[in-house]
Order: C-alpha cells, then sequence, then structure tokens
C-alpha cells in the first residue's frame, strides 16, 4: 500500500497535509521473529511463540461480537476491542487484507464509532477510568492511520483529530498539585494524575506525533517531566508521584515497565535512568536474587505487557534476560483454544496482551519499532 496523507486539524492548530509512511506489511512468513531472536537463549522459542501467537489471533477473532466489538466490558468496549485490533497487527496483520481484515477492519469501525461529542472514544459513557479507554483506542487508530480505505480513513481522521484534542485538553487541566502537572488520570476532568494512564495518553501522543499529527511537543516534554517525577530511588516507578504518601504508591513492575518504555521511545534511550529501571525490572522477576525467576504482579498481563515492550527497547541482554522469563511463562499458561485467562477484565483482554508482549519481536506496530 502507498504512503497516504493525512489531515489532522487539533483545536486551534490548523490543518496541514503531512505525509505518512506506512510500515505495517502483511505477515506471510511463519516466522517474522526470526531476526530478534537470533541468540542462543532465545532461538529455541522461536517457532512456540509463533504457534501460539497464530492461535491466540484466531481465538480473538471468534471473540468479535456483530457491532465490531469484542467480548469483554460492558456493551462493548472500545479499549479491548482496541487491544485486539493490536493485536493483528502485531504480527504483520492488516486491515482489509489476509485472513483478518474484515476482523480488523469491523473492530477499527466500532472504536471510530463510538466517539462522544466530547471526543471520548468510549461506547458505555463518561465513567471512572474513562481515559484508560480513551487513551488506548487514540493510540490504535493513529497506529492504522494511513492503512484503511479512503472512506474509512475520513472516518478515522475525524474520529482521530477529535481524540487528541480532547486529550491534550486533559492534560491542560489544573491540578490540585503541582507534582501532577503533565500527567492524566481517570477522567477527562480529573485534578491528579498517575503513571499507569499517563503512560497510554503519552504513547498516543507519541504515534500521532510521529504520524504527522499537529501534537506539541511541549505537551510531550511535559508529560515526560511527569514520569520522572514518579521515579523512586531504587530504579523502580511509582504508581504516582515518588513523594506521594501511602504504601499502595511504592514501585511496581508495570509502572516501571510503562516508565522504562515512555522514556526509551522519547530521548532517553540507554540512559541512567531507563538501564537502572531495566535492573529493577530484572531483580523484580529474580535475578540477582534467590528469588525465583517469574513475573509476578497483580496486574500480571498489565505487568508483562509494558515490561516486555520496555526491555525490549532496552535490548541486549536486558531484553534476552527478561525473555527466558516471560517466554516459558506465558507458553505454559496458554489454554486449549489458545487464549490466556485468569485477568478481571476477560479472557480477551489477557490473551490480546498476551500477544502484545510476545509479538514485539515481530516490530510490526510502528509506536514500538527500536
Amino acid at each position: 500500500m502507498r504512503p497516504r496523507r493525512l489531515r489532522t486539524k487539533i483545536g486551534r492548530l490548523g490543518r496541514r497535509t503531512v505525509a505518512l509512511a506506512v510500515v505495517l506489511s502483511i505477515a506471510l512468513s511463519s516466522s517474522p521473529a526470526a531476526a530478534d531472536m537470533a541468540s542462543p537463549e532465545l532461538d529455541k522459542y522461536e517457532q512456540p511463540v509463533d504457534e501460539a501467537i497464530e492461535r491466540a489471533l484466531l481465538y480473538l477473532a471468534q471473540q468479535q461480537q456483530k457491532d465490531g466489538s469484542f467480548k469483554g466490558g460492558k456493551g462493548g468496549n472500545t479499549a479491548i476491542t482496541s487491544l485486539a485490533v493490536m493485536a493483528f497487527l502485531a504480527k504483520g496483520y492488516t486491515p482489509g487484507t489476509g485472513p483478518y481484515g474484515k476482523v480488523i477492519n469491523r473492530g477499527i469501525d466500532f472504536v471510530a464509532g463510538s466517539q462522544h461529542r466530547s471526543g471520548l472514544l468510549l461506547r458505555s459513557g463518561h465513567g471512572k477510568g474513562s481515559m484508560y479507554s480513551h487513551g488506548i483506542a487514540t493510540l490504535m487508530l493513529s497506529e492504522i492511520s494511513g492503512m484503511v480505505d479512503p472512506e474509512r480513513q475520513k472516518r478515522v481522521d475525524k474520529a482521530l483529530s477529535e481524540a487528541l484534542k480532547l486529550i491534550l485538553g486533559a492534560q491542560g487541566v489544573r491540578k490540585r498539585n503541582k507534582k501532577d502537572q503533565g500527567g492524566w488520570r481517570y477522567n477527562h476532568d480529573s485534578d491528579d494524575a498517575d503513571i499507569s494512564c499517563t503512560g497510554w495518553q503519552l504513547m498516543a501522543l507519541r504515534s500521532a506525533r510521529s504520524n504527522g499529527a499537529m501534537v506539541p511537543k511541549q505537551s510531550i516534554d511535559k508529560a515526560v517531566q511527569y514520569v520522572l517525577r514518579c521515579r523512586s530511588e531504587g530504579g523502580g516507578f511509582c504508581y504516582q508521584s515518588a513523594t506521594t504518601p501511602g504504601k499502595a504508591n511504592g514501585p511496581g513492575l508495570g509502572r516501571t515497565g510503562t516508565a522504562l518504555l515512555c522514556l526509551e521511545l522519547l530521548g532517553y534511550h540507554g540512559d541512567k535512568i531507563t538501564l537502572d529501571a531495566g535492573k529493577w525490572v530484572l531483580r523484580s522477576i529474580g535475578y540477582g536474587g534467590s528469588k525465583k525467576r517469574r513475573v509476578n504482579d497483580r496486574h500480571f498481563y498489565y505487568a508483562t505487557y509494558y515490561a516486555s515492550q520496555g526491555m525490549f527497547q532496552l535490548g541486549d541482554e536486558y531484553w534476552v534476560k527478561f525473555a527466558e522469563v516471560m517466554y516459558p511463562q506465558l507458553l505454559g499458561t496458554q489454554q486449549k483454544d489458545g487464549s490466556w485467562g485468569n485477568s478481571q477484565h476477560g479472557p480477551t483482554y489477557a490473551t490480546s496482551m498476551a500477544v502484545l508482549a510476545m509479538s514485539v519481536v515481530y516490530r510490526q506496530l510502528p509506536i514500538y519499532q527500536r
């Protein structure tokens, strides 16, 4: 597919035609991960991972409902649907072509058609946690922009433009505490912030800016500064600013993985801060001590997804050591029907996150490429 040109309008920033390079391709080979698994430690996982992901995608396709959404959540969930769509993209499948072309298109249509007048991409209303769904959905629309047919692209352009305006507006809401400036939380009018919700919005903005959308650099810079304020002394990252009191605000694997990925993609590749975060991740799964080597987090699939993406960006021994733990753990827990379970958000969510964690080596999604 040839690159197309995307017109995106954000608030007063006006319209500008920008070139959008399409980097996704259809996965025709049985082993697109070979280049990144070319190490003695990881070679043995190449075929099992490939086969596991294909079984998972077949399962996900069977979970799509008539309206294009995927099972999970009440009344159709834009976040779960977007994660499922990105799982197909991560393996190299594209909208409108191949065995999952129609599945992907229907998912895109559901998400783009779920937008409120406010710009919020959420089918069920303005409930608590709506910015999670919005950030994930915005990221997905940005990632597929330029890959779809002209009529569908028009709908994506409109939805994406309004979605980005809402994210930028939510960031500008005056926070109760200055340490929360630059971040996001559950709702678009929240007056505080957390690293988890901030991660999704930041990735959406980064993806859109890379695609040529008029996203102010200062908005991304402010978000990065918020992420840095969540850093703890040991190299891990906290849920909120590291100075926020409370036992629940200590560093965690998912939190550190979120920060690591954001920082690696936004100018801190190989920096001492990200290297320390990578070391923290390895310690948390049992390297350098007597602890059993295992990904162990209350939000297992979320933590595995972000830690995988972040450690892959660091590369070298960081990625290899993490993958040596992640691969056998995920491969050993996949169900016979191709799914993963044991998540409060259901098997579609868990399966999508597992696929996204393992498929990072394919380097198909633009946002996660090194």
